[in-house]
């Protein structure tokens, strides 16, 4: 445990998330000795989430929760008074508390990790078998469905709902995905490698229907048992996942003097990730800010990595706020599908895509005279030289060349 104790004694980190827990160990790291207090909603401790979608779901493994650490490392190693199973519905920056169930705790500085929600299909309340996939008692609940054969209908086209996807049929089990867009993931990843995207579900016999909406859920006796379309059709189901985004967890911020974005309602922060109210930061899938790696462009990501380099920063910033520094970032996420590793760097707005190779696939994404991002199929070691590219603010002719040279990797076959 360190020695040093610091200027303040009460360090407090909301969400008892990757970026929760990354601040709580950083803390720790850069010296502080003072009393953590590491609030959650769940009465889990930390986990990992990005295992849900994959591993867990996955027929051949016994589903195991991806827990970071044990309660005796948090309370012992890292001195975490931890309060789970109580949302923080409050913040009071003026006598520097953050409510809590029916009491307060008290702060000199706070780092808010709250993460995101699920976002909800309208009139599914109470509808046994639609779930979203965020938590990990969501995870079970559609493992344990997955398990018993459910037919299973998936509402979004995303990374999460593709995931749910594959795991189904690699099951053997009959899917249908529902995705509102043409083309799906061009959000994320533009228009043509959305397309190749696409080519994986049908490839792997799972049903996409693109440009299609959903009327509702039907059910019986409180069950779902069918998804009902906006063309009229009826899609059987024993199983609904929604995958249609999420709502960044700040509803409790709502008046406390921290400014939260117009439209998603994430937090405000400036590029060393603090916020507008003194003593508070934020860190994760909850936050924007302006990235000047990509000229000072706001974001807000929901990406494992960002969260654990959000994390680290903003306890270093809480720490020592003269040191701070802006956080420059890379975007980077990966997914598997059908035995394939999909993989993105950097970000998707672009002035041109070129698909460099199709087997396997390798596309940059160029703004100007710049490398901004790349996206990989089975490239799972040439990625994260492409980040590095992309970090070094490299020229778009240097990363292709790079990019033109790599050594050729045999692809998986594709699950039947």
């Amino acid at each position: 445990m360190p020695t040093s104790t610091g200027e303040f004694s009460d360090f407090v980190v909301v969400g008892a998330s990757l970026a929760g827990l990354r601040t709580v160990e950083a803390a720790r790291r850069k010296g502080y000795a003072g009393r953590i207090t590491l609030i959650g909603s769940e009465s889990h401790l930390p986990y990992d989430r990005p295992p849900l979608s994959k591993a867990f779901l996955d027929a051949d493994h016994e589903p195991v929760a991806p827990r970071f650490r044990t309660a005796e490392h948090l309370r012992d190693e890292l001195g975490v008074d931890l309060r789970l199973g109580a949302p923080a519905t409050a913040i009071d920056a003026a006598s520097g508390t953050v409510a809590v169930g029916d009491g307060e705790v008290r702060y000199d500085r706070l780092v808010i990790a709250t993460g995101a929600a699920a976002r909800t299909l309208p009139g599914t309340e109470g509808i046994a078998g639609v779930h979203g996939l965020r938590t990990l008692d969501d995870a079970m609940a559609i493992r344990t469905a997955l398990d018993a054969g459910a037919r299973t209908v998936v509402i979004g086209a995303g990374f999460i709902g593709s995931e749910v996807a594959s795991g189904a049929r690699k099951r053997g089990l009959p899917v249908t995905i529902v995705e509102s867009l043409d083309v799906p993931l061009t959000r994320s990843v533009g228009l043509e490698a959305g397309q190749v995207c696409a080519e994986l579900h049908h490839a792997n016999g799972a049903d996409l229907r693109c440009g299609t909406g959903v009327d509702g859920i039907v059910s019986e006796h409180g069950r779902a048992v069918g998804v009902r379309l906006d063309d009229g059709t009826t899609i059987p189901a024993d199983l609904v996942v929604v995958g249609i985004g999420v709502i960044p967890g700040t509803g409790w911020l709502e008046g406390s003097g921290v400014a939260l974005h117009e439209r998603d309602r994430g937090i405000v922060c400036d590029a060393t990730l603090a916020t507008t109210v003194a003593g508070v930061y934020a860190a994760g899938d909850v936050v924007h800010w302006p990235n000047p790696l990509f000229d000072d462009q706001m974001m807000r990501l929901e990406h494992w990595t960002n969260a654990a380099e959000h994390g680290a920063a903003a306890a270093a910033h809480a720490i020592d706020p003269a040191s701070a520094k802006p956080v420059s970032s890379v975007p980077y996420f990966w997914s598997d599908w059908y035995g394939h590793r999909i993989q993105f760097v950097g970000v998707p707005q672009a002035d041109e895509v070129e698909v460099v190779e199709r087997e396997p696939y390798l596309a940059l994404y160029r703004r100007g005279g710049r490398v901004v991002g790349a996206l990989t199929i089975d490239r799972p070691t040439q990625i994260m030289k492409l980040r590095k590219l992309i970090a070094q603010r490299a020229s778009y002719e240097d990363a292709r060349a790079f990019a033109t040279n790599l050594p050729a990797v045999r692809a998986p076959q594709p699950v039947r």
